[in-house]
């Protein structure tokens, strides 16, 4: 199981949100690079960032941040966040992430997304799909969609996606622990690379998530919170 310690960026800044709540943000860092660093020297493989700002405007907002810490760190990131368009999506692949998230453009438009992947190769797009009671939410979680999760997942599949980011909003920020009952459905239904993201709130959460089994994790808050120790989790499960 693969970990991927988040940074979220508001404003420049490293934040977590409480259930996808723009209103509802507190502030762990002014230095993104600093955190992007630190998770890279407690031995993290991959960093999963969200520009906040760009979900909700459609469009990149935190580019020079994004770019300072792809240039200041060795390992991979992933990033999402305003990512609607082939352009975008080379723009960022030009400075150097690894790969894209795509999510909004997911639900409004899915022949977008096998585009994409025919384009840019199925390990450098990534679909993010955020829901509120099993219904996806799009634009910066600001918007529920008439699409199911798992309906959704099985039309990215169809497209050749083979990684999905499952985000459960109402567990996202809030330590609750993840969604494991649609989180196990996500994973049997779909039969894909998905990475759970939500709630995770503690050692106990990685090994319940591990024994579903999901191929990787997003975890947040417990990091920043010290509910997690980075160098433990990845020292148990190898990456």
């Amino acid at each position: 199981m693969k970990l991927f310690p988040a940074i979220d960026i508001k404003n420049g800044q490293c934040v977590r949100l409480r259930q996808g709540q723009f209103h509802n943000v507190e502030v762990y860092s002014q230095m993104p690079v600093r955190v992007a660093k630190s998770f890279q020297e407690a031995g993290a493989a991959f960093i999963h960032i969200v520009d906040l700002d760009g979900a909700l405007a459609g469009h990149s907002v935190n580019e020079d941040v994004i770019r300072a810490i792809v240039d200041n760190i060795s390992i991979p990131v992933e990033v999402g966040g305003g990512i609607r368009s082939v352009q975008d999506i080379e723009n960022k692949l030009n400075m150097g992430v690894g790969r894209v998230i795509l999510g909004t453009k997911a639900a409004e438009n899915p022949y977008f997304i096998k585009e994409t992947v025919l384009r840019f190769g199925q390990d450098k797009i990534v679909v993010g799909i955020d829901a509120k009671n099993g219904m996806v939410a799009t634009d910066g979680w600001e918007k529920v969609s008439n699409y199911n999760a798992v309906q959704l997942a099985l039309e990215m599949k169809e497209m050749g996606v083979k990684t999905i980011i499952y985000t459960d909003i109402a567990r996202d920020g809030m330590l609750l622990g993840p969604n494991l009952v649609h989180t196990r459905e996500m994973v049997e239904k779909t039969q894909m690379d998905i990475i759970a993201s939500g709630g995770v709130s503690s050692m106990k959460d990685l090994d319940d998530l591990s024994a579903i089994p999901v191929y990787g994790v997003v975890v947040g808050k417990a990091l920043y919170e010290n509910r997690i120790h980075l160098g433990e989790a990845v020292q148990k499960y190898g990456m």
